[in-house]
């Protein structure tokens, strides 16, 4: 089993910048990929972003490339969701994932964490 725990989640400003935190625990070895993904009131969780542990590799979907970034601390079995330039239709559940390989389908991820809310203000 792994274990995934979000945080960093809050309310800010059209404009500004959040960082989120996921931190995993157990039997992480058995997962490659870290990945992101939102669910906003109403509509499907969909993806953000994710990174191979080992290769670095990242992808991104379309409607945040050059406004997130995600990062990885294999130390602390961390990975980060830097998000800048912040729009209201940002607002969402935001949610990070683990499983075998970067992918946009979320149920290739065979675990996720509780969410952390993200509201972007107008």
């Amino acid at each position: 089993q792994v274990q995934l725990v979000e945080s960093g989640g809050g309310l800010v400003q059209a404009g500004g910048s959040l960082r989120l935190s996921c931190a995993a625990s157990g039997r992480t070895f058995s997962s490659n990929t870290m990945g992101w993904f939102r669910q906003a009131p109403g509509k499907e969780r969909d993806f953000v972003a994710a990174i191979n542990w080992a290769t670095w590799y990242t992808y991104y979907a379309d409607s945040v490339k050059g406004r997130f970034t995600i990062s990885r601390d294999n130390a602390k079995k961390t990975v980060y969701l830097q998000m800048n330039s912040l729009k209201p239709e940002d607002t969402a559940v935001y949610y990070c994932a683990a499983g075998p390989i970067a992918t946009s389908q979320r149920n290739m991820y065979d675990y996720w964490g509780q969410g952390t809310q993200v509201t972007v203000s107008s």
